[in-house]
């Protein structure tokens, strides 16, 4: 199960952007990971956050998710400020996390809470 957003120009559809929440889990954990990708000509205008912050809204009030998951390589200095902008606290360092082009990377974990949580009377993610 997962979400697919894809963020274009209001007249446009040229891809801009593209956020996925992966490994939807309900009761008890109620929560996701998050990964994004912006194209780079765009990075810096504040086009992530802003989509980001609204896709999570979404997640957190219509879906009522607890959690949302967030890892990034130490040296993702732009990648680290979108998420502590929208909200995401570090939780820790994960060695070896996962296997990019052939090399395990070490990762920043991170969340985000939902501070207005409460249990939904059936939890339904779709």
């Amino acid at each position: 199960m997962a979400y697919y957003f894809i963020v274009t120009p209001r007249h446009s559809n040229q891809v801009l952007a593209v956020i996925n929440f992966s490994n939807v889990v309900k009761s008890p954990f109620y929560a996701c990971h998050v990964g994004y990708s912006l194209d780079s000509e765009y990075q810096g205008k504040g086009i992530m956050r802003r989509a980001l912050q609204a896709t999570i809204n979404w997640l957190f009030e219509e879906k009522h998710f607890h959690r949302i998951i967030a890892v990034y390589m130490p040296h993702n200095e732009k990648s680290a400020n979108v998420l502590y902008s929208v909200g995401f606290e570090k939780e820790g360092e994960a060695k070896d996390y996962l296997l990019i082009n052939g090399q395990w990377r070490d990762h920043i974990l991170t969340a985000k809470i939902n501070p207005n949580w409460r249990e939904p009377i059936k939890w339904n993610p779709f």
